[in-house]
């Protein structure tokens, strides 16, 4: 293991951490999961056509976004976690507890939302989360609310304004705050999130170095061919098995 010099994590902590979120990542994919929301066969047509893409360069792109929304989750999973290892009261708790919030210090009277990116919640999941750090402060008056943004518009830590009902709301315990500056608060350091950054690469390089990933492995193509070899024809199949007239397609 190389020297990490983080400062506020040791060498195995920050490893480990990432190592756990490189194994999370998802390196297979085959017919049941591709169809698990059900794919949409129309909307894979008029890719192929407008792209000017055969159907296996349309699915396969299916694929690999389907496998990118996984990732993108369990890069959540990293953004959100690294706060279980700060101590000094810091948690994350499970899904729904502790009214629901991402990351707690109860010792200090902070609760936060993590969000990857200053525009991922729309309008009413905005008024959502307010209402729920306004529930927080009744209940907690030492209490501040921090809407932490891991890709924000500029580095910030500022009062949260929100509008519910046509009504603009903002208090200074209710807040945005950008990654960087939600680093310094947790960990004391002003360029805690930029030595992450900095040293990151060399983290992943290290795990995957040590040779645990498995081979992507994807099937949905063939699994298509087994249905037809017509593979149109069994996206069609694969979501309109039971509509009228598709028995005989």
């Amino acid at each position: 293991m190389n020297s990490y010099n983080l400062g506020y994590l040791t060498d195995e902590q920050i490893y480990n951490h990432v190592k756990e979120t490189v194994l999370k990542y998802r390196y297979n994919i085959n017919l049941e999961s591709f169809n698990k929301n059900l794919i949409d066969p129309i909307k894979l047509t008029f890719d192929s056509k407008v792209y000017r893409q055969s159907i296996r360069e349309t699915i396969e792109s299916e694929c690999i976004r389907q496998i990118d929304k996984t990732n993108s989750n369990n890069i959540g999973y990293f953004h959100q976690n690294i706060f279980r290892l700060a101590g000094n009261g810091w948690e994350v708790p499970a899904n729904g507890a502790d009214d629901g919030f991402d990351v707690t210090n109860h010792t200090r009277h902070i609760f936060c939302e993590v969000k990857n990116k200053h525009n991922t919640m729309n309008s009413a999941s905005s008024q959502k989360t307010y209402l729920k750090m306004q529930k927080k402060l009744l209940e907690d008056d030492r209490a501040t609310c921090y809407l932490v943004e891991v890709i924000a518009k500029k580095s910030q830590d500022i009062e949260w304004t929100v509008s519910v009902d046509g009504r603009q709301y903002t208090h200074n315990k209710i807040r945005r705050i950008s990654m960087d500056k939600f680093y310094e608060l947790v960990f004391g350091d002003r360029e805690a999130f930029k030595k992450l950054c900095t040293i990151l690469p060399t983290i992943i390089d290290d795990v995957i170095n040590e040779g645990d990933i498995v081979q992507s492995t994807n099937t949905v193509f063939d699994e298509l061919n087994d249905i037809s070899t017509d593979i149109l024809k069994s996206l069609y199949l694969l979501s309109f098995k039971t509509y009228e007239g598709f028995q005989n397609l």
